[in-house]
């Protein structure tokens, strides 16, 4: 029941921030990802049991199986309202566990996977594990009641404190040195983009690059998928407003449900804003602006968040300026494929340098291309270590 009153609470948001027409489309379009995963299982070494059907979803279990299969490996996926989950025990060897809450479904599948001696991995790409760290942000405090149902306790906290369970995966070094405070041997696991979103890509940059030389303006791009992002954007609005007015041919693209801060109302005509679009859209989108923005919130939370927006940024030769954080460090090399930042100052110099060199700005998300294409795509993945674990389980 508790499962169900979420998922409503989840629906009624959507329909409120999307609309009758929007808003059922995208619950449809859920819908119908949910009986897909219900009837495309199929027996093999590892199956993915995740808790829902949105980017969380299509990155840390879809993108790891395909991962998975082109490294020979048999996956499949499913979710954890599927009714038949407890039957699936027996079809596999290896369960990784991906953001699920405690269900009577969930606790007699363990309970029989634990019968038969099989593997249990915990995954998360979020410190959503610990109440502490997801009640204190405002995407926390703009849920529903139905919604902060889930974050009672940490999301998949009892499988995480579970002595049976010895390995986690999770897509940050920062959130891995979290979940090793738990006693677990922790694989880093980086989300990886698929091999769909690359041939879209491909023909993104062969059919449609003129039509993005031909516009005179200079279009920054922010995506923000939840209101939860707000506090991320204002780090760096002054250092925007300073850009604007300095730049009148630039304009800032906002996707998601963002919510300006009043200082920008003098402005306003210079922002364009989409609402929630599918992943195809999303990556167009994403080609169509010539600059790609990644602030953050210096807190633990944002701190765990991964370096998709660069890899699906850079993917499509669109170069990024980011936060300067330990996770954006790690895939940015400063100046050469993208740019880090962390004072207004920094901000204003590298967009300015963005926004005036054109040719610079190419050479950039080349640079980020050549990056996303060797190190974050499901076909040329290097987790070496974590294969090798998972065939010593098989």
């Amino acid at each position: 029941m508790k499962l169900f009153l979420i998922k409503l609470g989840k629906a009624w948001n959507v329909l409120r921030r999307d609309g009758i027409l929007g808003g059922g489309k995208r619950i449809f379009g859920f819908f119908k990802e949910f009986v897909k995963n219900i009837f495309s299982i199929r027996a093999g070494d590892i199956l993915f049991v995740t808790a829902g059907v949105g980017d969380s979803a299509l990155y840390r279990a879809h993108n790891q199986a395909e991962e998975l299969r082109l490294h020979g490996f048999s996956v499949s996926v499913t979710m954890q309202d599927n009714p038949f989950l407890p039957m699936l025990a027996k079809k596999f060897k290896v369960f990784v566990f991906h953001r699920t809450m405690q269900t009577p479904a969930i606790t007699k599948m363990i309970e029989k996977i634990k019968a038969q001696k099989g593997e249990i991995i915990f995954e998360t790409d979020d410190l959503v594990f610990d109440v502490k760290y997801i009640q204190q942000t405002d995407h926390y405090k703009n849920m529903s009641f139905f919604e902060k149902k889930q974050y009672e306790k940490g999301i998949g906290e009892d499988i995480l404190k579970d002595p049976y369970v010895k390995v986690c995966t999770t897509s940050t070094q920062f959130i891995a040195k979290k979940l090793a405070e738990y006693g677990k041997q922790v694989f880093v696991t980086t989300n990886k983009l698929s091999q769909y979103w690359l041939d879209l890509a491909d023909q993104l940059l062969q059919n449609h690059k003129q039509d993005k030389e031909i516009r005179d303006k200079v279009r920054i791009g922010y995506f923000s998928g939840t209101v939860g992002h707000n506090k991320d954007f204002a780090t760096i609005s002054e250092a925007l407003i300073e850009v604007l007015q300095k730049y009148p041919q630039v304009e800032i693209f906002l996707a998601g449900p963002l919510v300006l801060e009043e200082k920008f109302n003098a402005l306003a005509n210079r922002f364009v804003r989409s609402p929630y679009v599918s992943r195809d859209k999303h990556f167009e989108n994403i080609f169509y602006c010539d600059i790609i923005l990644a602030p953050l919130e210096m807190d633990d939370f944002s701190e765990g968040k991964s370096e998709l927006k660069f890899s699906e940024a850079g993917l499509l030769e669109v170069p990024v300026v980011a936060a300067r954080n330990q996770t954006f460090s790690g895939a940015i090399t400063d100046g050469e494929n993208g740019f880090l930042a962390d004072h207004k100052e920094e901000w204003v110099e590298k967009l300015s340098k963005l926004i005036e060199d054109k040719e610079f700005r190419q050479m950039m998300g080349k640079k980020a291309r050549e990056k996303a294409l060797q190190d974050y795509t499901t076909k040329n993945s290097h987790e070496e270590e974590y294969y090798a674990y998972l065939k010593s389980k098989i």
